[in-house]
Parts: structure tokens; sequence; C-alpha cells
């Protein structure tokens, strides 16, 4: 069973620091993303890992925020720097074996998501 299971979303004053997890099951070694959905906006991505931990990130997020793999542990984070109240979204892991790709139907599974909330 292919399951994603995200956690470390918080309120955070602007300018801090975050670092999310997405913990995956099921598959051996996925291409993966992380995707934000801010109330009435569409999801959009905001990193992308390859299967060989290359990364792409999102203009808005660039040279701030850090998608990395473990994959002793199965896991992937997301390092998040110099937050802004416009980073504040609902968070989401995804994995598929479609790499590159920056539309969510390019994901298979997802997880529940965790929220992050940015104060001004």
């Amino acid at each position: 069973e292919v399951q994603l299971v995200e956690s470390g979303g918080d309120l955070v004053q602007a300018g801090g620091s975050l670092r999310l997890s997405c913990a995956w099951s099921g598959y051996s070694r996925p291409c993966m993303a992380w995707f934000r959905q801010a109330p009435g906006k569409e999801r959009e991505g905001v990193a992308l890992l390859d299967t060989l931990s290359r990364t792409t990130y999102a203009d808005s997020v660039k040279g701030r925020f850090t998608v990395s793999r473990d994959i002793a542990k199965n896991t992937v984070y997301l390092e998040m720097n110099s937050l802004q109240p416009e980073d504040s979204a609902m968070y989401y892991c995804a994995a598929g074996y479609l790499c590159g790709s920056w539309s969510p139907g390019g994901y298979t599974s997802w997880g529940q998501g965790t929220q992050v909330t940015v104060s001004s």
C-alpha cells in the first residue's frame, strides 16, 4: 500500500524557518514533489525531486526552500527559510513515476497535507 505522511507544519513569524517531512512507503524510489495550496487558489508546485535526487524549484521559492531525500528513512524534507506570509498554505507531498511534472496530475499518491501559516 502506498502511503505518504507529512509533518512539520506550524505557525511561524515572517522571516522564520520550518522543515517539513514526508515519509513514504510502497514505492522503491519514486519521483517526488512538494505542492502547496492556499485558500481560494490552485494547487501549485513548489519543489521537485527526481529519482536521482536532482531538484527543481518554483521561482517563488528559489533560494529560500531546499528539498532533499533520505533514502534510508524513506523520507523527503522541505527546508523552508525566510518564510513570508504569502508562503502560508497547506503543503502536500506527492509521489509518482513521472519526474519533473509541475502538474498535480503527474503524481499518483498524495499525503494528507500539513498547514504552514506565516504571520507578518
